[in-house]
């Protein structure tokens, strides 16, 4: 599985041509996409026209839209959070925090376009799609 980040879907939505959303349109018929429920939730927040946002809801939900959240997820996510600290490296967003963990946790390979993911991939493992 392949979790696709907001940084990517929003350029993809928009027509932006980058090598991240030329892969995901190479690979939409080929490889298990999904995106998380966070990622959901900061597309759709992007977007001023109801009409639209109805619309970009449903095409995104015909992908695998995976629920995260809980305790165990907070917890190892904070964990995270302190271990990239510690080495220097502090992550901008709770949320991008969450969503690597998430993919981390659940062995799903990342593509983004958002440097915040970098200390993920380097220094804890996250498999990173690189176009």
């Amino acid at each position: 599985m392949v979790i696709v980040d907001s940084s990517v879907w929003i350029d993809f939505l928009n027509g932006q041509d980058t090598p991240q959303t030329n892969w995901l349109n190479r690979e939409l018929e080929i490889q298990l996409i999904g995106l998380t429920d966070l990622n959901l939730c900061e597309i759709l927040q992007g977007l001023r026209d109801e009409r639209e946002a109805a619309q970009v809801e449903r095409d995104l939900l015909e992908f695998d839209v995976h629920v995260t959240g809980g305790e165990t997820l907070a917890a190892e996510t904070a964990r995270n959070y302190r271990r990239l600290r510690n080495k220097g490296k502090t992550v901008r967003t709770t949320i991008d925090c969450l969503i690597a963990t998430y993919c981390l946790v659940h062995g799903h390979a990342l593509l983004h376009n958002d440097h915040d993911f970098d200390p993920f991939e380097d220094l804890l493992g996250l498999k990173v799609i690189h176009p």
